[in-house]
């Protein structure tokens, strides 16, 4: 999960967990890399009120996925999304236009927002047997 994904809940009312449940079909957990967390904690404190609120409800979210650290130097946060999907073959949740972009090129899946209603995948998630 990338920052904007955490604060889907909030933007557009989707229960992402019943979403994610629908959409993959099978049993899965929610990352958090270190850098992404590092980017809610900056935007929970620096930004306009809405934007601090927002960051809030997103760090209680963030409280029901696992928390990785990433044990290497990226330049951006996306950056660091790319190289552990891309190692781990694990999809990515982002609503992110460039990002999303960047992953379609290296074929890891996206699943993002659609019409603001529902989550959807690009891609094809490999199944781990």
């Amino acid at each position: 999960m990338d920052s904007n994904a955490l604060f889907v809940p909030l933007q557009f009312k989707i229960d992402i967990i019943g979403e994610l449940g629908r959409l993959l079909n099978r049993r899965f957990e929610l990352i958090l890399l270190s850098p992404v967390h590092s980017e809610i904690e900056m935007l929970a404190s620096e930004r306009s009120p809405k934007i601090r609120k927002m960051a809030a409800f997103a760090m209680q979210f963030a409280e029901k996925c696992k928390y990785v650290e990433v044990p290497f130097s990226a330049e951006t946060v996306d950056d660091a999304i790319i190289h552990v999907a891309a190692k781990n073959r694990t999809p990515v949740f982002t609503n992110d236009a460039q990002l999303r972009k960047k992953l379609r090129d290296i074929s890891v899946p996206v699943i993002y927002v659609r019409q603001k209603s529902h989550l959807a995948i690009e891609g094809m998630i490999q199944s781990h047997v």
